[in-house]
């Protein structure tokens, strides 16, 4: 087994495919190229620890295929398309992407987002303080890394549980954008406030009932804090 990072590549245009290919490559990474079929079946076999996933490609809709990817594996996903639209950011960061890469862009701005999606995505193993916090029927416990809700365990993606850790090692303060964003994500993201939205947005989704009490409260133009649990009574 290898220890170098692997990398997916879902990418058709063949002088994209030489770019990163050439520049992952000479830093170490084993980079794997897919240009869209196929995807699915490398992402099984190959195992990668990141995909870099384009949203144009032929004979497939990215982003049904980004949520896919996601349906089946955990991985990092960083989407790097021409598609600079802040709507199709939201929907791709919605269906389960990590980051969002628009072309052109530098090398070392994608090395950058490799490395900070690696960091929520293989984090350090640590215990935090308290290493349990229960909100009602959801309990999240920190240094396992899994959440249940009435009992069933909840999938989370990595950057969805780095999200909800910083919510909850820090349980009733506000946390605003630019913090959670420079928490989670890493520093220069501080402005991405749609990463924000669309992830907690995700959070409600999997955590909160339709007919419960509000787990994460909207601090409106300021940021989020989890609930006290006194509050759910």
């Amino acid at each position: 087994m290898s220890d170098r990072t692997s990398v997916l590549l879902v990418e058709d245009d063949p002088n994209i495919v030489d770019l990163i290919r050439s520049n992952l490559t000479v830093r170490g990474y084993d980079v794997t190229v897919a240009p869209g079929p196929g995807a699915l079946r490398l992402l099984e076999t190959e195992q990668p620890d990141i995909v870099l996933l384009d949203l144009m490609l032929p004979g497939v809709d990215g982003f049904e295929l980004c949520r896919q990817l996601r349906e089946r594996s955990s991985v990092g996903i960083i989407v790097v398309s021409a598609r600079g639209g802040e709507q199709d950011k939201v929907n791709a960061l919605y269906l389960g992407a990590d980051d969002y890469l628009t072309k052109p862009f530098g090398v070392e701005e994608l090395l950058a987002r490799i490395t900070a999606t690696l960091r929520r995505t293989r984090p350090v193993q640590e215990t935090p303080f308290p290493s349990t916090v229960q909100l009602g029927d959801v309990v999240i416990d920190l240094e396992a890394q899994q959440v249940t809700k009435g009992g069933l365990p909840v999938h989370l993606t990595p950057t969805e549980f780095a999200l909800l850790r910083e919510l909850a090692v820090n349980q009733g303060k506000l946390l605003t954008h630019a913090m959670l964003l420079r928490r989670v994500w890493g520093p220069g993201y501080e402005t991405e406030t749609e990463y924000t939205r669309v992830y907690i947005r995700r959070l409600r989704a999997k955590l909160e009932s339709t007919d419960g009490p509000s787990l994460i409260v909207t601090e409106p133009r300021a940021g989020y804090r989890l609930t006290h649990p006194e509050t759910l009574l």
